[in-house]
């Protein structure tokens, strides 16, 4: 598929719909951070409408920049899910303390989701050992029904990193944790031609270590060069 542009332009990825977060409209003019990604049906569009309410963004915006600084900080979910071991995983208590980095996305997912996790695999690459070993990067499935612990624990050393949290579990927790900062998922649905579509956002959540406030975000342009030059601050808790 090819790029998407920013709301706005006169054309935008196919099989895209409506975006999934309610945001400040500064925000999405601006870094275009709401864009969904699905796995499209015979015509290449999905199914779903994202009709959920979610969390409002505020933040200041610099167009050079891919991240937005929020001034309304996240509180970390309150997800409690299984990882690629099949053990529970308390997100909070787990990302204590840590600098981390939340995605939602599904392993069947054509581009974006794992463009994303090889972006920051890269960038986290570039880090001193100390530094890699302090972020966590955690990927949480919208599509639990085919994405098991087993299916995440192959997936995502091959699309990202071998130590990256992969989570799933019971798809309404999912949704409701998703929502809680600001990232709107829709059910997985069967399209014309039997190919399942997942509708979520495609932002980036960055956590900070001091505050374990969610406080940056990333839309699905942010690349390689963008969180190789941000990790370091964030993985302090500053602003990038």
């Amino acid at each position: 598929m090819s790029a998407e542009k920013t709301p706005g332009a006169d054309t935008a990825r196919p099989g895209r719909r409506t975006p999934l977060i309610v945001a400040a409209v500064a925000i999405v003019a601006a870094l275009g951070i709401t864009a969904a990604v699905s796995l499209g049906g015979d015509d290449g569009k999905p199914s779903g409408t994202g009709s959920s309410s979610v969390a409002e963004v505020s933040g200041g915006t610099d167009p050079t920049k891919a991240a937005t600084v929020l001034d309304r900080p996240f509180t970390k979910p309150a997800l409690v899910l299984t990882d690629t071991k099949g053990e529970k995983y308390d997100l909070r208590e787990r990302t204590k303390g840590k600098p981390t980095l939340i995605y939602f996305g599904y392993t069947h997912c054509p581009d974006v989701c794992p463009m994303t996790m090889s972006n920051i695999a890269i960038a986290k690459k570039q880090l001193p050992k100390a530094d890699q070993d302090k972020l966590q990067v955690v990927f949480v499935t919208t599509d639990p029904e085919r994405d098991t612990s087993a299916e995440l624990a192959k997936w995502l050393p091959a699309a990202g990193d071998s130590s990256f949290t992969g989570l799933t579990g019971d798809f309404s927790a999912i949704q409701a944790g998703a929502r809680q900062i600001g990232i709107g998922i829709d059910p997985p649905k069967k399209g014309k031609g039997g190919s399942v579509v997942s509708m979520h956002g495609a932002q980036v959540i960055a956590f900070s270590p001091t505050t374990d406030q969610g406080y940056v975000l990333y839309g699905e342009d942010a690349t390689v060069d963008d969180y190789a030059k941000d990790l370091p601050k964030l993985i302090k808790g500053e602003n990038p």
